[in-house]
């Protein structure tokens, strides 16, 4: 495990920036002190000024750097994983597309693979199921063909395969016995979320009830809020579940970011990428499990159709966007990327925060929120 001393940076403890020192040790925070000692004389990591803040961690992704998780071999996730490193990412889901029983199993193999080998980069922590259960009508990018009601059993297949690594699963509140589903899994290792749906506030509220805790890319794929028929929209937005969101500006107007968060309060809000493999690339043709998609101006949609495929954010992109968009110092919104998503997936414990006894997963950013510098475990990875 590794040691580390990271000083002259303004570190966020508490919700404030601090001119502080970290110590690492054995991969953890051990220390946070106000005078430079480094009395064990750990390797040490200048911040020169700079911003030290805890990991940013991406719950939602298909993948970048040019691989597609749904094709992804064990070597392929260590690739995505160093990329992410390079924007600040230090723990990421990886997001299985709706695909056939066997790719799913087989995406599976390779992402377990990936997480009993470690990676050079940032850490996967799970994987999160986006379907097969979604209803067609809201289908964005999903294969229709490739769609299907709640079953038990096949969870249960998948999450054996997985050794209790599906750490997140979407659901479509409306199609049939999705709300006993929900009953039936909660307790099998995945936090539930619920998107690409239309259904009605009734049964969305009952989802809740029954143990949902998310919206997967809220206002996208999902009906929109009527003020006689509130739908999954208003259900999602008055009960007490997270949000994810969609940063980049063109699944989101910012104006409606705003809203969201003023809706839901800073702590229930979680920036997502749903980037594919085109992130970090320039224009042009790519894949997001079996579809085709094509890139123009950073925008990805399905070929020959309007339907938006993903995007090509980053989290370091994400964070810039959410200043620019609200106006709020990034002390207050640090935590969409960090502490919100850690609580969701329970290991606020251990991530999501510069706290003793958590992991060293800590990220430098220059003045203009460029990454510096990214640390995992108390390694500098980039």
């Amino acid at each position: 495990m590794e040691n580390l001393y990271i000083r002259d940076g303004l570190v966020l403890v508490h919700g404030k920036f601090q001119k502080v020192n970290v110590i690492v040790k054995d991969g953890k925070i051990s220390g946070i002190e106000e005078e430079y000692i480094n009395a064990e004389a750990f390797p040490e990591l200048h911040a020169e000024g700079g911003r030290v803040v805890p990991g940013f961690l991406d719950i939602h992704t298909h993948g970048g750097a040019g691989v597609d998780v749904n094709a992804a071999t064990t070597e392929d996730i260590g690739k995505i994983s160093r990329f992410f490193a390079s924007k600040g990412t230090t723990g990421w889901l990886a997001s299985v597309l709706t695909d056939t029983e066997e790719q799913t199993l087989w995406c599976i193999e390779q992402i377990t693979n990936a997480m009993n080998n470690g990676t050079d980069g940032a850490q996967v922590l799970g994987i999160h199921l986006e379907g097969p259960f979604l209803c067609s009508d809201y289908k964005g990018a999903m294969p229709e063909h490739l769609l299907r009601k709640p079953n038990v059993s096949l969870f249960k297949k998948y999450q054996e395969s997985a050794g209790g690594r599906i750490k997140y699963i979407t659901v479509s509140p409306e199609v049939e016995g999705t709300p006993e589903f929900i009953k039936k899994i909660r307790d099998m290792g995945a936090v539930i979320s619920i998107g690409h749906s239309g259904a009605d506030y009734d049964t969305t509220m009952e989802c809740i009830q029954n143990g949902a805790a998310s919206s997967t890319h809220t206002f996208n794929a999902m009906k929109l809020l009527h003020q006689h028929f509130p739908a999954i929209m208003g259900a999602v937005l008055e009960s007490d579940i997270y949000c994810e969101a969609i940063c980049d500006g063109r699944h989101l107007h910012p104006g409606v970011v705003r809203l969201l968060l003023k809706v839901k309060g800073m702590d229930k809000v979680i920036a997502v990428t749903d980037s594919i493999m085109a992130s970090g690339l320039p224009d042009g043709k790519y894949k997001l499990g079996v579809n085709d998609v094509e890139v123009v101006d950073g925008d990805a949609k399905i070929a020959g159709s309007g339907t938006r495929a993903g995007s090509t954010l980053t989290t370091e992109t994400s964070l810039k966007n959410l200043v620019k968009f609200t106006g709020k110092g990034i002390e207050e919104l640090i935590p969409l990327l960090t502490i919100n998503p850690a609580t969701l997936l329970h290991l606020e414990d251990r991530k999501g925060s510069i706290s003793i006894g958590k992991d060293a997963d800590i990220v430098i950013l220059d003045d203009a929120l460029n990454v510096t510098a990214t640390i995992i475990g108390g390694k500098k990875v980039y």
